[in-house]
């Protein structure tokens, strides 16, 4: 019986559209070309911040991050920014009775700025925030301890296979591969990932069946 539920937030909660074009538009180049940068990159199995050094060789993201925040022009979030079955999804599980935890790899800003929205999870938290990110085994030993239900009842959601389903499953938990996003529609068919999910699903509302609630 699963009794957590834990979401990444890029592709999973958040859509990336505001993201990308934020950053084209500080470099300089055509939203629509990042946007392709980036799909060549995650195809290569690469981060995807590689796509950002295509378009300027040896720049460094964190200190443009910092230029951008100066600048007034740093992360947003606000509701458009949801995929449209987060809340009834997040909202309708907790109901049911589940432990509801947004988790993933983002700046501690972000974790900010989706606090902010008051969604019906009962805690946010990223990366920048716990000093660590995915895949690395303590990130899930973090999600674990926050999860407070033992790994086998505790399910894992997201669209990113290397960053978040396997290493998930490494760690005992259940996982649910999400077909959403660029990495989620690119492996939706991986014979790994479909060895590795428990579940492969195309909305967020799918798991309120799932956990039989």
């Amino acid at each position: 019986m699963i009794e957590t539920i834990v979401f990444d937030i890029g592709e999973t909660i958040t859509r990336g559209d505001r993201y990308w074009a934020s950053w084209a538009d500080w470099i300089g180049v055509p939203r629509h070309t990042l946007s392709a940068l980036v799909g060549a990159v995650v195809a290569r199995g690469l981060d995807n911040a590689e796509a950002l050094r295509l378009i300027r060789p040896g720049v460094d993201v964190a200190a443009e991050y910092r230029a951008r925040e100066a600048a007034g022009r740093g992360e947003h979030l606000d509701e458009s920014d949801l995929y449209d079955d987060v809340r009834p999804a997040l909202s309708a599980l907790r109901q049911a009775g589940m432990r509801v935890i947004i988790a993933g790899n983002q700046t501690t800003r972000a974790g900010q700025l989706l606090r902010g929205l008051a969604l019906p999870a009962d805690l946010v938290v990223t990366s920048g925030e716990w000093g660590v990110a995915k895949p690395e085994p303590e990130f899930f030993a973090r999600v674990l301890d926050v999860a407070q239900t033992p790994a086998d009842r505790t399910l894992y959601v997201g669209d990113h296979p290397a960053n978040g389903i396997i290493p998930a499953k490494q760690a005992g938990l259940k996982a649910a591969h999400l077909r959403r996003g660029p990495w989620g529609y690119l492996w939706a068919h991986d014979p790994e990932v479909a060895a590795a999910a428990d579940w492969r699903i195309d909305s967020l509302t799918e798991l309120i069946d799932i956990t039989g609630r």
